[in-house]
């Protein structure tokens, strides 16, 4: 059974690919850890980018906020231990295209569907406002979506999950793919 929120059909491009694979290793694997992932992978995209006709620091900053908010969620709550993280983009003539695996809990996913329900079926920039002014309320509040919201909102990126079961591991397999155009 799966279950799709959003614009899950956004596909990687075929070529200019890359892909990484973190998983938890002598150290572990801590959500801290995803900004140089994403650093690298936004310089990295920048050159394709620009040499496409992208301004390159723009490229940079929009696929280094783009990879690091994602990655840090998949990171902070994924089933330690579990499967790894699986990263891939890559730069075509549409933009960037972003995909990534990772394994939650049920109950994690449970709770970040019910959020992901709300955030793809309103106007992201009315939705931000509200949890913009809820958080302003509340300080200690937490998973509001900001971050997505802020992706879709101020950077026009299309995004979509798909949540698959992985049997009777009693986890699910996420998969986020995002397509963030860059001009």
């Amino acid at each position: 059974m799966s279950q799709t929120f959003g614009h899950p059909e956004a596909a990687l491009p075929a070529a200019d690919s890359l892909h990484i694979r973190l998983c938890d290793g002598i150290q572990h694997m801590e959500w801290p850890q995803a900004g140089l992932t994403a650093d690298f992978l936004g310089v990295f995209f920048a050159d394709i980018a620009a040499a496409q006709g992208a301004d390159s620091r723009s490229a940079r900053h929009a696929i280094g906020y783009l990879v690091n908010e994602l990655l840090e969620n998949a990171i902070k709550f994924r089933v330690p231990g579990g499967e790894p993280v699986l990263v891939a983009g890559g730069v075509d003539e549409a933009g960037f295209a972003f995909e990534m695996h990772n394994e939650a809990t049920v109950e994690v996913a449970a709770h970040f569907g019910t959020l992901l329900e709300e955030l793809t079926s309103r106007d992201p920039g009315d939705l931000m406002i509200e949890r913009i002014e809820a958080n302003a309320e509340n300080s200690s509040s937490g998973g509001s979506g900001l971050g997505i919201l802020t992706l879709m909102n101020d950077y026009s990126a299309e995004m979509g999950w798909t949540f698959g079961d992985k049997g009777a591991s009693g986890t699910l397999d996420i998969t986020t793919r995002v397509r963030l155009p860059l001009d």
